[in-house]
């Protein structure tokens, strides 16, 4: 199980909107940077979904998957992960999945097929597996290491909850319901935040700064090779209208190509061409990004259009290609240098992901059969009709 995806952030601040909006009003996300284990996005409870009776659920897990929150449902050697944390993960896969399309969709057609063999249901389903892996592997090689976390993560949450009930008028009910809609516990938040304690302190001893491991300029820069990261500035010369993505007329696509190449001619023939380049992308380029990306872009394969891609990943450090066309036009790249001290953490973050990787593939994962039975799609509506029904507790409070 390839444990592939961006580390996002675990921040100590949870991002619970002011009580009165839960439900799909709000964003319930943590702060977020690179290197640190991820936790959950925002909440986007369905406007159709009907309420169920909060009266009724003293376990939310339960009540919307049929498993105790308190169930083993995998393990990993001596690791256990309950369903708590896995459907928190299931919960966070598919609403993560969902925000791509801006509230467009509230559900998913979990029996589609994705690839060959591979629905959408079972897709979130293994990816709820790895993150909860991944969280297990990381508390059990802490504890191997003698790692604790921070105490004071478990004090700043007990005092956020405090101050939450206070917003409440008192009604921790109310607060507890809250955190329910993100398929989160007070406990299950305490440690989810300390397992990110945990991977920042797992990193500092097997790659810290003095941990005789610190990643290399040649080991950040094989990892930025392998993930396929990159640096470049372009200057455009369009010959489409950026607005309406309609070509222009032949003459003008001519005189865009005539201009193209009259500027990689002075470029040829500059003695400080890099410098030059600045000059001429500034005065001529007529890309919209420009503005927001004076310094150029960095980017990784598949973000920007094939031919730029292809001939940007071609270039030396430094070097400026000859005219690449694309569907947007004319486009003159230089390749530039990233620095090794931007992405040193991030490359160490690797190098522990592969070792839980290696670790997680030695031990093996069992996974109760309960997960095989589980209706994703049902997990779903339900969580959505729990998420109605603590929207409309805040709202009638």
């Amino acid at each position: 199980m390839k444990l592939t995806k961006q580390l996002g952030a675990l921040a100590l601040a949870m991002a619970l909107a002011a009580l009165g909006g839960c439900g799909g009003k709000t964003a319930n996300e943590p702060a977020g940077g690179s290197g640190s284990l991820p936790n959950g996005p925002s909440s986007s409870a369905g406007d159709s979904a009907a309420p169920m009776d909060l009266s009724q659920v003293s376990d939310p897990y339960l009540a919307v998957s049929g498993l105790a929150g308190d169930e083993v449902v995998m393990k990993i050697g001596d690791g256990e992960i309950t369903a708590s944390e896995y459907l928190y993960w299931l919960y966070y896969c598919t609403n993560r999945y969902l925000s791509q399309f801006g509230g467009q969709m509230t559900s998913l057609p979990w029996d589609s097929e994705i690839t060959e063999g591979l629905t959408f249901g079972q897709y979130m389903q293994d990816q709820a597996k790895e993150l909860a892996a991944l969280h297990c592997m990381v508390r059990g090689m802490a504890q191997r290491e003698g790692l604790t976390p921070d105490p004071s993560i478990a004090t700043e949450i007990d005092k956020q909850f405090a101050d939450m009930i206070i917003q409440a008028d008192s009604n921790e009910e109310r607060v507890v319901h809250t955190y329910w809609a993100s398929m989160l516990t007070k406990d299950l938040l305490t440690q989810l935040n300390e397992n990110s304690n945990l991977y920042s302190q797992l990193r500092d001893l097997y790659y810290g700064e003095d941990s005789g491991h610190f990643p290399t300029d040649a080991e950040v820069q094989a990892y930025l090779d392998e993930a396929g990261r990159y640096r470049a500035k372009h200057i455009l010369l369009a010959t489409i209208d950026l607005d309406t993505r309609e070509p222009l007329d032949e003459a003008a696509i001519a005189q865009k190509k005539s201009t193209a190449d009259g500027l990689l001619a002075q470029l040829r023939a500059a003695e400080d061409p890099i410098a030059l380049f600045d000059e001429l992308m500034h005065q001529y380029s007529e890309d919209s990004g420009l503005a927001a990306n004076p310094n150029g872009y960095t980017t990784s394969k598949g973000k920007m259009v094939a031919p730029f891609e292809e001939a940007a990943l071609a270039l030396q450090n430094g070097e400026i290609s000859d005219i690449v066309e694309s569907d947007l036009g004319y486009h003159i790249i230089l390749r530039l240098p990233m620095d090794p001290d931007d992405y040193r953490d991030e490359t160490a973050s690797y190098f522990l992901e592969k070792r839980l990787e290696e670790e997680q593939d030695s031990l093996g994962v069992e996974a109760a059969a309960a997960l095989d039975k589980l209706d994703v799609g049902s997990f779903w509506d339900n969580v959505l009709s729990l998420q109605a029904a603590v929207y409309a507790e805040s709202q009638a409070s």
